[in-house]
């Protein structure tokens, strides 16, 4: 398992948060990049935020990479994409980004009733919540590259 790094490029960076957003060019730009990342994003503005969460594909949904689609999980069931597809549209609506969680190659039937509980919080415990699951995400990229 590879150690944190102290410094990385934006290009490094794009690849663990699936885009060069305005994110990846701050934290680029930072000592301890992974360390760092939970307060820069949530010191990011609200646009920045959605960009940030957004560059992420839905769960169940289509992915923007060969990793994402690896770490998406399992289960092709009909009926669970559909209800993921229900929810995600639901939870976009209600806090204005995308849902994110660090599925870590647990079945898609698994998080629906995560999507479920995450849907009832207030928008400010969601999105830090949200960026939490997206820096482990990059973190766990990290290490396991």
């Amino acid at each position: 398992m590879r150690e944190l790094p102290r410094q990385l490029t934006a290009e490094q960076l794009a690849e663990l948060f699936e885009g060069r957003t305005r994110f990846v060019e701050l934290l680029a730009a930072l000592e301890d990049p992974l360390g760092r990342a939970p307060e820069v994003a949530l010191e990011l503005s609200a646009s920045e935020q959605k960009e940030l969460l957004d560059a992420h594909p839905p769960i169940g949904g289509q992915a923007t990479s060969a990793r994402a689609a690896r770490e998406q999980g399992t289960d092709d069931d009909p009926a669970v994409l559909a209800e993921l597809a229900e929810l995600n549209a639901a939870y976009e609506h209600r806090f204005g980004f995308r849902f994110v969680i660090f599925v870590n190659g647990r079945p898609r039937r698994e998080i629906v009733p995560i999507l479920k509980e995450r849907s009832q919080r207030t928008r400010e415990k969601e999105l830090a919540t949200a960026v939490d699951e997206l820096v482990q995400i990059a973190v766990h990229r990290w290490r396991t590259s």
